[in-house]
């Protein structure tokens, strides 16, 4: 099993859940976050007074799957998150060494 964490741009979410449904995926958790990379945030005008935004709007998605999906996950991501600019985001897969059920106790590919 493999966790795959990714963060994306906000108003890419609509269509990233949805080319991960259309490949099968059933479960994923979505976390609004804030953050920089690259994009060294910007700055914003705000009553005549000029500020730094360091940590822009960002949202994590967190999906654990059997092995045989991961590539298939990772192309639907960057098939509908990219935008060919800055700040597209970064995907990341990590290894999960159990997964458990809570409600029914099933584990391993079962409980996901």
């Amino acid at each position: 099993m493999k966790k795959i964490e990714a963060i994306i741009k906000p108003f890419k979410l609509d269509e990233v859940k949805e080319a991960l449904q259309e490949i099968g995926l059933q479960g994923i958790t979505v976390t609004e976050a804030k953050g920089f990379g690259r994009q060294k945030g910007h700055t914003e005008l705000y009553r005549g007074a000029e500020y730094v935004v360091d940590f822009l709007p960002k949202v994590k998605l967190e999906l654990v799957l059997g092995d045989n999906m991961v590539e298939k996950a990772i192309e639907a991501i960057i098939a509908s998150a990219k935008t060919g600019r800055i700040g597209d985001g970064k995907i990341f897969v990590s290894n999960v060494e159990e997964a458990v059920r809570i409600r029914t106790g099933e584990t391993g590919n079962d409980a996901i």
